[in-house]
């Protein structure tokens, strides 16, 4: 029997881990070319990262989730931590590496929704994950992973996969090396729509999916945006419509969406509810400005998501 299959849980403890950032967003009309000096509408700094705001949104939904990464020895990874520490998410296994920079970025949204995202990731963090604490496995009903730490993520992957432990993959924009790695540990590989060419190769999603989830023992989707999820059941093509909203920042939405799925899975809700019901959250985090900040709780993604789906 498959192992997406094995547990069914109502509710659960999550570990999320990736990459941990300090994000400075500014809100803008347009996204400015050229060299010119734009005034922001508004401005927020906020501790960040895919892993983070997967972390925090399923804090925010209900579950027991700890951030496993990696932050600097500097005061941004001071900000960072006391950041995210109102958030419910347990930040204790974070790894603070001596002598180097905390990942930062530089986030322009503008008011139709489009964004341009300037990260910086210190080398100096390394790619080690012999740290990992694994024995903290142990009760662990599902794992969050993401590409921005490939060592950390197969480490923790492979351990999880050996444990029967639910594992959901953010296969967002990275080398098809790693996306092709790191893929086939998941029980349900979740992509955005770029990092899915990235993976297939192909430019047609849809008839690569096709093609792909023949291939892959678990659930494999795509994230299209406004045009919601696509997945493969049973050799057949699915798709959820996001509910409609009018985008103010998309920023964190994929990872919004990613935490909701999460929760919704180990919850024993079907793929088709699960779409639902992390389409619905990701919908409300689009209508806010302030990436992680906008994560709506469970009340809301709920009755968002009664009132579009029935």
């Amino acid at each position: 029997m498959n192992d997406i299959n094995k547990q069914e849980h109502k509710s659960g403890r999550f570990i999320s881990l990736g990459a941990c950032t300090v994000d400075a967003i500014l809100k803008v009309d347009c996204i400015p070319s050229g060299d010119v000096k734009v005034m922001a509408e508004d401005g927020v700094v906020i501790g960040a990262g895919m892993a983070v705001a997967a972390a925090c949104t399923v804090a925010m939904l209900g579950g027991n989730v700890s951030i496993w990464g990696r932050i600097g020895s500097d005061r941004l990874g001071e900000f960072f931590l006391s950041d995210i520490s109102d958030t419910g998410v347990d930040a204790s296994s974070i790894n603070r590496v001596e002598g180097a920079k905390t990942g930062l970025s530089s986030v322009i949204v503008a008011n139709d929704g489009g964004r341009l995202i300037v990260p910086y990731y210190d080398p100096n963090l390394g790619n080690d994950a012999s740290w990992l604490p694994l024995k903290q496995l142990d009760g662990v009903d599902c794992i969050l992973a993401d590409v921005r730490w490939p060592d950390g993520s197969l480490k923790i992957l492979n351990e999880a996969k050996n444990r029967g432990i639910l594992r959901i993959f953010d296969g967002d924009v990275a080398t098809a090396e790693v996306l092709k790695t790191l893929t086939p540990l998941a029980t349900h590989s979740i992509f955005s729509e770029p990092g899915f060419r990235l993976y297939s190769g192909k430019n047609d999603v849809r008839e690569s999916l096709l093609e792909q989830a023949a291939q892959f023992d678990g659930c494999m989707g795509v994230t299209l945006g406004q045009d919601g999820f696509i997945w493969v059941e049973d050799g057949v093509l699915r798709q959820i419509y996001p509910p409609k909203i009018i985008a103010r920042d998309t920023l964190a939405a994929g990872d919004v969406f990613h935490g909701a799925f999460a929760v919704a899975i180990t919850e024993g809700m079907t793929i088709e509810k699960a779409a639902m019901f992390a389409c619905s959250a990701a919908a409300i985090k689009c209508s806010r400005f302030g990436g992680r900040k906008g994560i709506p709780s469970r009340y809301e993604v709920e009755t968002l998501m009664r009132l579009t789906y029935g």
